[in-house]
């Protein structure tokens, strides 16, 4: 059975059994100080149009919805700790945590979990790279987050490099035919676009990540039928790769506008129990 919970996640992880989740992923506020929205628009003919398409036909921009939450701590590890504190409680001795970050609190976050896991206990610091958006011209432009990987339990922590999607060699001509069709292991340097702004995964929830992240977190770090938490759920795409990996979630999030696009996300989905939200009550 899977869950969704519209709650506060600091109530939700008081509650859960100890050593009970296989794995947990987060992807908390950046603390950007900014409100972050995303608007939707599509284009309709019209000879009154803003916008001029193939052969100069004219189209109109119609904004059809946006989401958007505020980003801003005014003690953001204080904000987290806790949390944090309850993610080392509620893991299981195999199981592992990955913390999705940029480059404002980072450092700060890595100092608060070595105290709550131990600096034994963290394996990864890993780079997503992506290339979009403007370019600064006063400083090398930010293209990259950052994932700090940590376990419960550094001598028998769960990870299947043989479940992880393969990536291309760059030389393949240097490797031979059989390794070059197998691929190799993507190291801690994790290159992948942003979700496309019209590809068929994109919710247009603001700093939706991709599922190809998730994918291959989920694969190393847990095995079919294990449970997967969630506690700053957003658009809900740690729960879609766990649907397509065989593996249980738990989403937890406060901000309605992100169970709103959970509801959509998974209206086809049976065995979600829905906690404090009716997903019938979506337009």
């Amino acid at each position: 059975m899977h869950s969704i919970h519209y709650a506060d996640n600091l109530t939700v992880l008081e509650q859960l059994p100890t050593a009970s989740v296989d794995l947990i992923y987060v992807d908390p506020p950046f603390n950007t100080g900014k409100e972050q929205a995303r608007t939707r628009i599509k284009t309709v003919r019209a000879d009154d149009g803003d916008r001029i398409g193939f052969q100069g036909q004219r189209y109109r921009s119609v904004n059809v919805g946006s989401q958007s939450y505020a980003d801003s701590f005014d003690d953001y590890i204080a904000f987290l700790q806790p949390r944090l504190e309850q993610a080392w409680r509620v893991l299981a001795p195999h199981g592992s945590l990955y913390v999705h970050l940029d480059y404002r609190e980072v450092h700060y976050c890595k100092v608060l979990l070595d105290q709550i896991f131990g600096r034994d206990c963290f394996l990864n610091e890993i780079i997503w790279a992506y290339d979009y958006g403007g370019r600064s011209k006063r400083k090398w432009p930010a293209k990259h987050d950052t994932i700090l990987f940590y376990v419960k339990d550094p001598e028998q922590y769960f990870f299947d490099s043989e479940a992880v999607d393969r990536i291309p060699y760059m030389a393949p001509g240097l490797v031979g035919p059989e390794k070059a069709a197998r691929g190799k292991l993507p190291t801690d340097c994790w290159w992948h676009t942003i979700v496309p702004t019209n590809g068929a995964e994109r919710t247009g929830y603001p700093t939706q990540k991709p599922l190809g992240i998730l994918r291959r977190i989920i694969q190393a770090s847990s095995q079919p039928g294990a449970l997967v938490l969630d506690f700053f759920a957003g658009s809900g795409t740690t729960g879609a790769a766990c649907l397509e990996l065989d593996r249980r979630f738990m989403l937890i999030d406060s901000n309605q506008q992100a169970l709103a696009v959970m509801a959509r996300r998974f209206a086809q989905v049976p065995d979600i129990e829905w906690v404090n939200f009716d997903p019938h009550a979506v337009d």
